[in-house]
């Protein structure tokens, strides 16, 4: 089991959430791929979109809908600083997540944080659990309580 994987299963657990990891043979790495493999509407993925702070160099997360986009300029009004691209490096060095497994969970730093509200709108979400390959099926509410994320209005 990779250390992300462990990552997020262990900040579940000390969260008390119980929840079950599902592996996708064919991967998630996009909202499309993991709505079609979970069996779910694309908007019950939860897509961690990372930015990068252009004022601090640190990362912050948006939780979004898998069917929505994330306006950078809304996102940087949201934000209240100018963001940019995130690299590969800083996703890494911040979340300790690879591009395309980023889980809104079980960050290796302290992230700032904002959620989709549309996320709201149903009973579970699914969320990637730290790898391409695995999602795990969550409360909206509980989710966004353990990212510690507002909701804002930050996509176009």
């Amino acid at each position: 089991m990779s250390k992300s994987l462990k990552r997020v299963r262990r900040a579940l657990e000390e969260a008390g959430v119980t929840v079950e990891v599902l592996e996708m043979s064919d991967g998630t790495r996009t909202a499309a791929d993991a709505a079609q493999a979970a069996g779910c509407e694309l908007d019950q993925i939860a897509k961690s979109i990372i930015f990068r702070d252009e004022t601090n160099g640190e990362a912050v997360l948006f939780v979004t809908a898998g069917g929505n986009l994330v306006d950078a300029a809304k996102a940087s009004a949201v934000a209240g600083v100018p963001l940019g691209k995130a690299d590969a490096g800083l996703i890494r060095t911040q979340t300790g997540f690879a591009i395309g497994g980023v889980s809104p969970v079980g960050h290796l730093s302290p992230i700032r944080a904002w959620y989709d509200p549309r996320l709201q709108d149903f009973n579970v979400v699914y969320a990637a659990a730290g790898t391409p390959r695995h999602i795990f099926a969550i409360a909206p509410q509980t989710l966004v309580d353990l990212a510690g994320a507002e909701a804002a209005d930050f996509t176009g």
